[in-house]
């Protein structure tokens, strides 16, 4: 694994809620949404019900937007990480596992999980020099 991707698993390994923006019929939406990530399969996990509007806009377009940020006034410490990748009903029984494990809480409320097949990261890291930016992409 190279060390720019474990620079980027690092940063999603500090956190835990992304904001992801999705687009179907001239329709923009953005939503927070808490994750697990799987590192094999460059996978986050999140849960949604069928009923939102992020989720209706999925299944006509998969193709999804997101960030995840340190949340800071130091311009010195700014870190961020953007993220495109496709969104699909979660068919791995492991990832599940890992959701629940991360989240234990939520078995109770037996949500549908997703996973986020990353295809792009950009990973800003001020504290690596001002506007330092570690790019990964897909193949």
């Amino acid at each position: 694994m190279s060390q720019d991707l474990q620079k980027i698993f690092s940063f999603i390994d500090a956190h835990h809620v992304m904001s992801m923006a999705t687009y179907a019929d001239n329709e923009l939406s953005a939503c927070n949404l808490f994750y697990a990530f799987e590192k094999q399969s460059l996978c986050f996990v999140i849960a949604s019900a069928d009923d939102t509007r992020h989720i209706e806009h999925i299944k006509k377009n998969p193709q999804v937007a997101g960030t995840i940020v340190l949340e800071t006034s130091k311009v010195s410490h700014i870190q961020g990480l953007q993220f495109r990748g496709r969104f699909e009903a979660m068919q791995n029984s492991s990832l599940e596992k890992l959701y629940f494990t991360t989240f234990p809480y939520s078995r109770a409320l037996m949500p549908k999980l997703w996973c986020i097949k990353v295809e792009f990261f950009k990973l800003t890291d001020n504290r690596l020099g001002f506007g330092k930016k570690i790019l990964w992409e897909k193949g």
